[in-house]
C-alpha cells in the first residue's frame, strides 16, 4: 500500500502564491508518475498537473500552464506543485495521486494512490 499526504492549501488572496507539497510512503517502489487533480463541488476532478517520476518531464493543464510550477524530490518521495498568480478560479479541493501503470497521466483512473485532499481558497 501507498499513502499519500497532502500539505499546503490555505486561504490566499487572488494574485498570490502557494505551494502545496504531498509526501509518498510506503510501497512507493515502481512510480511512473505523481500528478495533481482539483475538484470543486458538483463537478468531475480535473487534471492539473503531472510529473514524470524517473525523468521529471512535466505536463500541465491549459488553465495552469505559464502559472503553475510541478516539482520533485525523489529522495523525499515527495510531490510540489508551486502556485502563482492564482484567480478565485483556482479554488478547489487538491488531490496528490500517484501512478504506476505509465499510461494516461492526465487521466484521473490510471492512478492507482490518493491523497485526502487540501483546500484552496482564492478570494477576490
Amino acid at each position: 500500500q501507498v499513502q499519500l499526504v497532502e500539505s499546503g492549501g490555505g486561504l490566499v488572496q487572488a494574485g498570490g502564491s502557494l505551494r502545496l507539497s504531498c509526501a509518498a510512503s510506503g510501497r512507493t517502489f515502481s512510480v511512473y508518475a505523481m500528478g495533481w487533480f482539483r475538484q470543486t463541488p458538483g463537478t468531475e476532478r480535473e487534471f492539473v498537473a503531472a510529473i514524470n517520476w524517473s525523468g521529471g518531464s512535466t505536463y500541465y493543464a491549459d488553465s495552469v500552464k505559464g502559472r503553475f510550477t510541478i516539482s520533485r524530490d525523489t529522495t523525499k518521495n515527495t510531490v510540489y506543485l508551486q502556485m502563482n498568480s492564482l484567480k478565485p478560479e483556482d479554488t478547489a479541493v487538491y488531490y496528490c495521486a500517484l501512478n504506476k501503470g505509465a499510461v494516461g497521466v492526465r487521466t484521473e483512473r490510471f492512478y492507482d494512490y490518493w491523497g485526502q485532499g487540501t483546500q484552496v481558497t482564492v478570494s477576490s
